[in-house]
Order: C-alpha cells, then sequence, then structure tokens
C-alpha cells in the first residue's frame, strides 16, 4: 500500500517507517523538520515537510495515500505551555483523520498513548482501578496530553461512522531503544520500588514497530483500541508481590498471564492483531540494569 507515517523522525516513527517499507510497502515519510537537498540513499522513502495544525498541508500529504500512520505529536505534556501540547497534538490529529475521510484513504493507525486513562501526569494524583491495566479501564484524564490522546481517539469513532474508513488506535507503553534502555529501564530493573505510573511496564520500539504494520495491514472493521505493551514488567519482578508491597490494596489484582507479568495487558492486540512482541529488556540489560554493550 502507498502509506503515509506522520512524526517521521521522531523515535516511533523512524521505526514504523522501516519496517513499513520493509514489509514492502511504498512509505512517505512526513515530519516538521526541514528537509535538506541532497541524494537520498538507495531504498529511503520519499520525504516531505509538514505542519499538520495546517489542514492545508496534512491534505497535501494524505493526496494519494491508501494508509496513513499518525504518529506527529508532542511526546509529552512537560515541556510546552499546555495549550501548545493541547492545539497541536488535536488539531493535527482532527486535520489528518478528516483530510483521511475526505480522500478516501481506507485504514488510519492513529498512535494514542498510555496515558489516555490519566493517571500519568495528573495534577491530583491517583491510582489505576485495577491492574494490569487493559482497553476497558476508566478513563479520566486530566493533563492537556492524556486528554487530546483522548479526543483524539474520539474522532477515530466519529470518523468510522461517517465514512468507510478503518481506525485502529494503539495506546504504546513506555518506548524503548537500544539508546535509551538503561537510563530509562535501569532504575526499575536495580529497584522495584522505581513503580512508575505504568506499573513497571515498557515496550520495544522495533516491537510497536511491528504493531503499526500489523495494524496498518489489518482488515479489521470500525475503530479498535489496543494496548501496546511488553508482557513482561521491567526488571522480571515477580507483579503480584511488587503490587502488594509498594501498593497495598490501593490497586485491584486481576489475573496474570505470567508471575513477571506487566501492568498494562497486550492480550487484545495478542487476540484479534496477532500480535506477538520478540524483545525483552533482558536482550539489552543485565540483571543489574547496565547495558550489555558497554564496554
Amino acid at each position: 500500500m502507498r502509506v503515509v507515517v506522520t512524526g517521521a523522525h521522531g523515535k516511533v516513527g523512524r521505526a514504523a517507517v522501516n519496517a513499513l517499507a520493509a514489509a514492502g510497502h511504498e512509505v512517505t515519510a512526513v515530519d516538521v523538520t526541514r528537509p535538506i537537498f541532497e541524494r537520498p540513499d538507495p531504498g529511503t522513502p520519499r520525504y516531505q515537510q509538514a505542519d499538520l495544525t495546517d489542514a492545508g498541508a496534512a491534505f497535501a500529504v494524505v493526496r494519494g495515500a491508501e494508509a496513513v500512520v499518525h504518529a506527529a505529536a508532542i511526546p509529552d505534556p512537560t515541556s510546552n505551555p499546555p495549550h501548545v501540547v493541547f492545539q497541536n497534538n488535536l488539531m493535527a490529529t482532527f486535520n489528518m483523520i478528516e483530510a483521511a475521510v475526505r480522500m478516501g484513504v481506507s485504514r488510519f493507525v492513529n498512535i494514542s498513548s498510555e496515558t489516555v486513562p490519566g493517571f500519568f501526569f495528573p495534577e491530583r494524583p491517583f491510582l489505576p482501578d485495577y491492574a494490569p491495566v487493559d482497553e476497558e479501564h476508566p478513563i479520566r484524564p486530566q493533563d492537556p496530553y492524556a486528554l487530546a490522546k483522548h479526543f483524539g481517539e474520539q474522532l477515530m469513532d466519529a470518523a468510522v461512522r461517517r465514512s468507510d474508513i478503518r481506525c485502529i488506535s494503539l495506546r504504546p507503553s513506555w518506548v524503548q531503544w537500544e539508546g535509551n534502555y538503561e537510563r530509562n529501564l535501569g532504575p526499575q530493573v536495580r529497584d522495584a520500588a522505581e513503580v512508575g505510573a505504568g506499573l513497571w511496564s515498557y515496550i520495544d520500539v522495533y516491537d510497536l514497530a511491528d504493531a503499526i504494520v500489523l495494524a496498518t495491514e489489518s482488515a479489521l472493521p470500525g475503530h479498535e483500541v489496543f494496548y501496546i505493551a511488553s508482557p513482561d514488567n521491567a526488571g522480571g519482578h515477580d507483579f503480584a508481590t511488587m503490587l502488594r508491597q509498594y501498593l497495598g490494596d490501593q490497586v485491584e489484582l486481576r489475573p496474570l498471564a505470567r508471575p513477571d507479568a506487566s501492568g498494562i495487558s497486550c492480550a487484545k492486540a495478542h487476540r484479534l492483531l496477532g500480535w506477538n512482541p520478540k524483545r525483552s529488556w533482558r536482550d539489552y540489560l543485565d540483571e543489574n540494569g547496565h547495558s550489555r554493550t558497554a564496554s
């Protein structure tokens, strides 16, 4: 298929571009980064610069596409004013899905977020109702990032009501790659007291890219939402023991697929997308949370 990938120069977008191209799709990479006039390396996808908060730019990049993977976003609410995060993330999503509907795109993959339920960046902190968290968990966002992602999922609902487009929203857990495993997950591997809002969950960027390819190629009707998280937790700790030790009875413990389960369930993605992650923190870190490639 002819696939447009937005946010193509970001951590997730770059991996998605490479995975989709490797799967045989004709990819157009889109981002706000200024292009340079150089001969591209063989096989490099076409690149187009665009500010997707501008509706005209969104329509221009979607024209001729059969599928869209929308990964472009300010990635968290902490380094920009709230109105900037909300306006950028929501309007870019609105413009892209509007363009996709009007241009007759058949599949839209919306990169949403694990933060949608609201307990990642709240001003008034609260915990999840139960763990592992799944797609049925109540949604109570407070911050502009999670709120915009939640509204983005509602935009997908609206699109499938008014057109034949098929939409999938992926909610990735904390995305890791070989360059940041030690910095991000090392502390959790060494000390389970480093709980984090995601309850020790994470996802390898290349496993996420595999999920994006499956979502792009999927024929699932309507709009489906999937959490994308590694099945194990950072550190390989006994999840039930950790939950009781650090959170007591504040979070209901639900059945686990394995003793070292993640705090986020990927069962639905396994069942409906056929997604089977292949990578673990253990491929990058030793039992002390240090890089296996360190000299």
